[in-house]
């Protein structure tokens, strides 16, 4: 992951199921050039997110605004002062995986509950929003390859998608990877690492960048750093990647 850091050298990068101690981060990344925000899990080796910058936050809050979540390492959120004297907000966030009926799904739902409160907060309170992470959802049928065995599965349900249906209809947040790609399959962002689902693409696009519509009009280029083999990945998730242009 280091030379990835190194060889794209982004302004602000995102990262998802970190799982390491707060110590542990600052110490990798203690030479990134980054300002890193990191919560982690009180589940030791689970979840935790981050937030890396090249400028300084104005404010940091490692938490959603629902107490339940606040030692769960699943949402951090940083305030960047832009150039032109606006404020861009912009959120790491890690949804959950687990199966229907379980008390993790559960959770999902709240966390999404939660999540549609925050966003509208922002669009509301900031110049400018950026929500990105694993949201473990697909959000339409282009979203993930194999549509008819994940039907009524966790992931690919209709209440999880109506979530993201109701985030672009009713609070008007732009799914920018979706806008630059196209109406196309994919392109996926994980594979599972059972068989050959990386070698046939077998893939879900479950990881996203959501933007207010003024950034979203700002966005000129998306890519997947998809790994060029199954067994060369530093993650079964591959990095999304958009370009904005400067906000002045």
């Amino acid at each position: 992951m280091a030379a990835w850091l190194a060889e794209r050298d982004c302004d602000v990068v995102t990262l998802q199921e970190v799982r390491a101690p707060d110590d542990v981060v600052h110490e990798l990344l203690a030479d990134s050039g980054y300002h890193v925000a990191h919560t982690e899990s009180a589940q030791k080796g689970r979840n935790g997110v981050a937030v890396l910058t090249r400028i300084e936050p104005k404010d940091v809050r490692p938490h959603c605004g629902d107490a339940y979540f606040d030692a769960s390492g699943r949402w951090i959120e940083v305030d960047l002062p832009l150039a032109d004297g606006t404020l861009l907000t912009v959120a790491s966030v890690y949804l959950h995986s687990g199966a229907v009926g379980t008390t993790q799904h559960d959770d999902k739902f709240r966390l999404l509950g939660q999540l549609v409160e925050r966003m509208t907060s922002i669009a509301n309170d900031v110049d400018h929003g950026l929500v990105t992470g694993d949201f473990n959802i697909a959000h339409t049928e282009r979203d993930l390859r194999n549509v008819r065995g994940n039907a009524g599965k966790a992931g690919f349900l209709v209440e999880e998608r109506a979530v993201l249906d109701r985030i672009a209809d009713e609070l008007g947040w732009v799914d920018v990877h979706r806008r630059l790609s196209g109406d196309v399959d994919g392109p996926y962002t994980w594979w599972s690492m059972r068989g050959r689902a990386f070698d046939n693409d077998t893939g879900w696009r479950i990881d996203y960048q959501l933007a207010t519509p003024g950034l979203a009009a700002k966005a000129s280029s998306a890519s997947v750093d998809r790994a060029t083999s199954w067994d060369t990945p530093w993650s079964d998730h591959a990095p999304l990647v958009i370009d904005y242009a400067s906000i002045s």
